[in-house]
């Protein structure tokens, strides 16, 4: 089977059916929410904090985020894939942020790439535009954007009008903006609901909600925030507790090795064993 593409997603967004994505980082778990029917798979650069050890997104590099997007294509096989494209990967220059946004494809098997945008970020906007001409698929991305926090001060919710927090026109504005210059969809990342219904109601592409209400088209989370594996947040859900799973499965074998109790008979070959 194919891949989901940008013409699958849209047409599931015209037929109203609410649209799933999940992270992925690494081969095993990218298999394993492939299985599990998402229909699109983002490589973030989240992977900072959740994958690398790093305390936020920013010292994500272009070559770790071009590892972990090449492990995702390798294991998967029905969700689209999309790139989080690092800070500082583009911006600087037009060239640089084509470049980069290309190597994602062209290295690591991407199926398109996602960029985060300021309110009115006008040189993100143009950078999108380039992309799209040139065949790349771009997902955008308003809100609270991770790789603006030393900026605004924090993760404050946006669409408040606040210190650190954007006003919704700003938002909603961007939003069509983005649209203007050929994203496929925008994810809104913790907003306010009104933002997420508003953004929603101005742009014909798919909005996918991270913390921004039930009124868009789709919602993603980030995987091991959902497995019980990172810390908790208002805006997500723990569907299962693989953490706890985890450390007690290592607790267990970390016993019986110091008991004696493994390895046993059945895990020793023998001289002539048919199986060695």
């Amino acid at each position: 089977m194919k891949r989901t593409s940008v013409q699958d997603i849209h047409s599931k967004y015209e037929a109203g059916e609410p649209l799933t994505m999940l992270t992925a980082y690494d081969a095993p778990i990218a298999e394993l929410v492939d299985e599990g029917g998402v229909d699109m798979i983002l490589v973030g650069d989240s992977a900072g904090d959740n994958h690398l050890g790093y305390d936020d997104t920013l010292p994500l590099t272009m070559e770790e985020a071009l590892s972990n997007a090449a492990a995702v294509d390798r294991a998967v096989d029905d969700a689209m894939v999309v790139a989080d494209l690092p800070f500082l990967s583009y911006g600087a220059s037009m060239e640089q942020s084509v470049e980069n946004a290309g190597r994602f494809m062209k290295e690591a098997g991407a199926d398109a790439v996602k960029l985060e945008t300021a309110p009115h970020g006008e040189t993100t906007i143009e950078i999108i535009d380039r992309l799209t001409e040139l065949g790349i698929p771009v997902m955008g991305h308003v809100g609270f954007t991770p790789q603006r926090m030393h900026q605004i001060g924090g993760p404050y919710i946006q669409g408040r009008g606040q210190t650190g927090s954007a006003h919704v026109d700003a938002l909603v504005e961007t939003a069509e903006k983005l649209v203007d210059a050929g994203v496929f969809a925008v994810v809104l990342e913790t907003v306010t609901e009104e933002t997420g219904t508003r953004v929603t109601e101005a742009v014909d592409v798919p909005t996918i909600g991270i913390g921004a209400g039930r009124n868009v088209d789709g919602q993603v989370l980030v995987v091991t925030d959902m497995l019980g594996m990172g810390e908790a947040f208002k805006l997500s859900k723990q569907y299962a507790d693989v953490g706890e799973t985890i450390r007690d499965a290592v607790s267990e074998y970390v016993s019986e090795v110091e008991h004696g109790e493994f390895p046993a008979r059945e895990n020793v070959y023998e001289p002539e064993d048919e199986d060695s």
